[in-house]
């Protein structure tokens, strides 16, 4: 049998990242940069206020109180995106808005809560719309506290200047990275698209919810799994319904869903019955006449628990990977864990691609079986603050209940076959 380690070198070893192509900025979300990013203009390009207020010279407000306000002629009002400025001199103030650039001869901005807001009366709530009171932009204003140079100013670079590096190449760009390329002006980027994941699940007793269940029929719920995991991992997934045990049914499938597939995931036939039709449809599918190796696939036992039947090579004449999965619903999910997932995050083209696993003690009433010589997968839940980790359910492949209500998996290697409450496991968390 071949071990988990060397199963997954194996698939890892025919997977090569996707070529990088240039995309907009939504159509990134998710991919992976392949490029250095650097800034080419300061952010923000100019000094502006973090404030609605007034625009003041800190010599003009200096000493300013409720009982004796620094009275300031106002010469005009500065709004986002102004263009040309007023100049602020001594005894003056300018109206400005959040985000409006600091006007020239100002140095500081104090905010409107600090004014009476040009009404002659007490401290401002806020200011009077200017399409309401364009008187508002003259007249004049009394400051009733003093403001430090630089006061609710906003530096021209002080979030990244020209020439930083903004994002390194191998970001995975979410939100946050998508805001600072526009903010810096990128309208594309050059990135490794997210892989195109094909999912179909096989078996003749398999029904689609939503539609009743005759006798000896189940719901499809590996497909639904696995494209969700796939979306998880970071790929474009395709579920494809389920494909009755009828190898030409299968390849022909197949080979309809070579066209948008980086990659093919199947699940179920891949063990020893006799309606285990996989091997036999994937033994020559998309092999061209003119390139008579279309592909190879290899089906093997592993030394692990659950999911010791699996299926790897690849398909069709562009040699596409696919991984066979075992059709027990924990044991196909526990295997995209640990083969699938890493194979999307190599074709993202992502370094680390595994999931990430801490050491956490058993808390449980028993001490866990677990078979000599296989690496067994438990489902369980991690507590962070306690280091500790609780089997959910029990070990068998099929209960999907338990494996909902995971969000870690146990893990007892090969040569241990007991362990105890209170011992040390490794923990591949899920979340």
């Amino acid at each position: 049998m071949w071990s988990v380690d060397e199963h997954l070198a194996d698939v890892l070893a025919a997977i090569r990242p996707l070529e990088p192509i240039e995309l907009q900025l939504l159509d990134a979300q998710g991919c992976v940069l392949v490029e250095d990013v650097t800034v080419p203009v300061a952010l923000p390009p100019f000094d502006n206020s973090s404030m609605d207020g007034y625009a003041v010279r800190t010599a003009d407000v200096q000493g300013a109180s409720e009982e004796f306000p620094a009275v300031l002629t106002v010469i005009g009002d500065v709004a986002a995106g102004s263009g040309e400025l007023p100049t602020v001199g001594p005894g003056q103030a300018a109206r400005i808005m959040t985000g409006a650039p600091l006007p020239p001869g100002a140095e500081a901005v104090v905010p409107v809560e600090w004014t009476d807001g040009g009404s002659g009366g007490g401290a401002a709530a806020g200011m009077t719309p200017a399409s309401a009171a364009p008187e508002g932009a003259g007249g004049e204003v009394r400051v009733h506290r003093a403001a430090e140079a630089r006061a609710h100013v906003r530096s021209r670079g002080s979030d990244v200047q020209a020439g930083d590096l903004a994002l390194a190449a191998g970001t995975v760009l979410g939100p946050p990275q998508i805001a600072l390329l526009a903010a810096i002006g990128r309208g594309t980027v050059r990135v490794r698209p997210r892989p195109r994941v094909v999912v179909l699940s096989t078996g003749s007793e398999l029904v689609q919810p939503g539609e009743s269940l005759a006798a000896g029929t189940i719901y499809d719920s590996n497909s639904f799994a696995l494209a969700a995991a796939a979306r998880d991992a970071g790929a474009i997934a395709y579920r494809v319904g389920a494909v009755a045990d009828d190898a030409e049914t299968l390849r022909s499938t197949i080979e309809d869903q070579l066209i948008r597939a980086d990659l093919l995931v199947t699940t179920g036939g891949v063990s020893v019955g006799a309606y285990d039709v996989v091997k036999e449809a994937l033994s020559s599918v998309g092999t061209a006449e003119d390139e008579p190796d279309g592909g190879r696939m290899d089906f093997r036992k592993l030394a692990m628990q659950p999911g010791k039947p699996q299926g790897f090579g690849t398909v069709g004449p562009d040699h596409t990977p696919l991984l066979a999965l075992p059709g027990n619903p924990v044991s196909s999910y526990v295997s995209f864990e640990l083969f699938v997932r890493p194979a999307i995050r190599a074709l993202m083209g992502l370094a680390d691609v595994n999931r990430p696993s801490v050491r956490a003690a058993l808390k449980a009433d028993k001490a866990l079986g677990s078979p000599a010589g296989r690496r067994q997968f438990l489902r369980g839940t991690y507590d962070a603050e306690s280091g500790t980790v609780s089997p959910v359910g029990g070990s068998g492949s099929h209960l999907i209940a338990a494996l909902a209500h995971a969000d870690s998996l146990m893990v007892v290697p090969e040569d241990v076959t007991s362990v105890e409450p209170g011992a040390e496991l490794e923990v591949v968390l899920l979340g």
